[in-house]
């Protein structure tokens, strides 16, 4: 490897250690400038490559002559426009089939197996990178495994390479002592003397190498590649002692990688763990009196530094802001966070002048009389009272503990028949029913449903309702306390309930509720196939209700911090493909 190459490589680390996926390309960085001959330097006192293909050859012959099996058909010549670059001095372009011993796979018929037996019975599931995994391993009586054996006759250190299905291309040496049988799905190369074992499993699992054979899979329920694939296959070939500098080489630079690995897996912890106790006390009631608070300028990341009266999880936070807000999963909790705020009203000032909640109960229960004397419905039942000892925390002056039917009305869909059970509801349909998976779906679109597969025709309707388009939908069933708004006058299922509100900031607020409580409310579905939640545990949930006034600057402070951290999941987006892009550009320099 000359001076430049090694100082590139170098470079790499760094880089590779702040790219997504960084190290992994570094690692088949590695195996590339290995299969190029540029990992190490040559030397000319090693006998070439030329000379080894001499011996291997020799080798084979007396290998075949004490096996009672016809000899490999040959091979045809490497033609030009085969060969994809040039090697150094002393090295050769061969085919695979040539540098082998034997290339061969295990019984193509599925033998009985059983948990116990007399000999091992390895098929592509057995197949790890760090060796062969027998915990998971069935066995075959005597009589099949000599039968398989005689052909396949598989030694310690030999090659077995997965060739069959999804998972075709991993490769490990066989590090069993004991005999075993395999299955068709595993391809066992008997190297030679003259090849390091180990040089051929990196050389198998080059980029170059995988590619070639992914590319070559044939078959239709199952993709493989063929035995005659894996012959035809040319791999470069260097002299010996240089195969085995270059598997000390690879064994330094593969370290430092498992460091890297490791450091920036522990980087990573770190970084969610002091996240994750900075957000834990920040929710702690002892913080009651804190507000995440935002400058007029939203344009600027700086405008969502979070600050506080009181100091603490704020200034941690604060401090610590761009190197806690460069991953995703940091920014995902920042946003429960908010939602959490918002609910214990922590996350805007209060002002003395709002009218109380109280106030606005009593004009959310006129609109429930109201809106019950236009329906010819029975009237809902009263929920019960909330016992001081059940408040799960104090709210701020002017808040109100209600039950979350009594801050507005539930409505289950209507809809009981679904396309597949009822065509008659739905040939030819024109009205939109919304189902529980486009409500879960409502979360790539800003909170508003906008899709739906299945419409009712005048029929279908007659036994469901139109929800007008801006409604608040809650999924009982399925995927429970999923949550969106109607972007559509649609029809909805008995498997999703709407919600009624005195006005849209109040039914935001509630959808920000459930939002928080989704994973208390998963905990009341039964452990049934079909998991569903009775619409009498939401109408009796405690809903913490803020004046009327108040709703509204929540709303709009929630609005403008989930812009914020928007804007923070973009800086992330960007710089993850400024990274990867500088390192492939120096890859590329290789």
């Amino acid at each position: 490897m000359n001076k430049q190459t090694a100082q590139l490589l170098e470079q790499h680390f760094d880089i590779a250690f702040a790219a997504p996926d960084g190290i992994k390309k570094l690692r088949e960085l590695i195996l590339t400038l290995t299969m190029q001959g540029k990992l190490v330097e040559q030397d000319p006192n090693d006998p070439p490559a030329s000379e080894l293909l001499r011996q291997i050859e020799k080798e084979r012959i007396s290998h075949e002559g004490t096996k009672t099996r016809r000899k490999d058909k040959e091979l045809p010549p490497i033609k030009p426009d085969e060969v994809p670059y040039e090697l150094p001095q002393g090295w050769e372009w061969v085919r695979l089939g040539e540098a082998m011993l034997k290339i061969t796979d295990g019984t193509h018929h599925s033998p009985p197996n059983n948990e116990k037996g007399d000999f091992l019975y390895i098929s592509a599931k057995n197949i790890k990178d760090d060796g062969v995994l027998i915990s998971n391993a069935t066995y075959v009586t005597e009589e099949v495994h000599d039968e398989i054996f005689s052909r396949c006759d598989p030694e310690y250190g030999n090659i077995l390479y997965i060739k069959d299905g999804a998972t075709t291309g991993i490769v490990t040496i066989n590090d069993l002592k004991e005999p075993f049988s395999m299955l068709s799905s595993v391809a066992l190369l008997k190297q030679p003397h003259q090849v390091d074992n180990r040089y051929l499993l990196f050389t198998l699992r080059s980029p170059f190498f995988y590619g070639e054979m992914r590319a070559g899979m044939t078959g239709v329920a199952i993709t493989r590649v063929t035995l005659k694939k894996l012959h035809d296959a040319i791999i470069p070939l260097p002299p010996l002692s240089e195969q085995h500098r270059i598997v000390a080489r690879i064994d330094q630079l593969m370290a430092r990688c498992d460091e890297l690995e490791k450091l920036r897996k522990e980087r990573e912890e770190k970084r969610l763990a002091v996240h994750a106790a900075a957000i834990k006390q920040l929710l702690d009631s002892n913080f009651a009196s804190s507000r995440l608070r935002v400058s007029q300028d939203s344009s600027s990341l700086r405008a969502f530094v979070p600050s506080c009266e009181t100091g603490g999880a704020f200034d941690f936070l604060a401090k610590h802001f761009g190197e806690l807000y460069t991953v995703k999963e940091n920014v995902a909790e920042l946003r429960k966070a908010i939602l959490q705020l918002a609910v214990m009203g922590r996350l805007v000032p209060q002002d003395p002048n709002d009218p109380p909640a109280s106030e606005l109960l009593r004009e959310i229960e006129k609109e429930k009389v109201s809106r019950e004397g236009a329906k010819t419905r029975r009237k809902e039942t009263k929920l019960p009272p909330i016992k001081p000892e059940k408040v799960p925390y104090q709210l701020p002056k002017g808040w109100e503990w209600v039950r979350l039917g009594d801050a507005g009305a539930f409505e289950r869909g209507r809809s009981k028949h679904r396309p597949r059970n009822d065509k008659r509801l739905f040939e030819h349909g024109t009205y939109p029913f919304v189902q529980t998976g486009d409500v879960s779906r409502s979360k790539a679109t800003e909170n508003q449903i906008m899709t739906c597969t299945s419409y009712y025709n005048d029929f279908g309707l007659k036994q469901s309702r139109l929800w007008e388009k801006g409604t608040l939908c809650i999924t009982i069933a399925a995927n429970i306390a999923e949550t969106g708004f109607l972007g559509m006058d649609a029809c909805i299922p008995d498997s999703v309930v709407a919600f009624l509100g005195v006005n849209k900031s109040l039914e935001k607020l509630v959808k920000v509720f459930i939002d928080v409580a989704k994973g208390d409310l998963e905990h009341f579905a039964p452990s049934t196939a079909q998991k569903n939640i009775n619409l009498g545990i939401i109408n009796e949930l405690l809903f913490p209700l803020p004046p009327l006034n108040e709703q509204h600057r929540i709303v709009a402070r929630i609005d403008q911090l989930m812009a914020l951290c928007d804007t923070l999941e973009q800086r992330i987006d960007a710089a993850t493909v400024k990274r990867t892009e500088l390192l492939g550009a120096v890859m590329a320099t290789i």
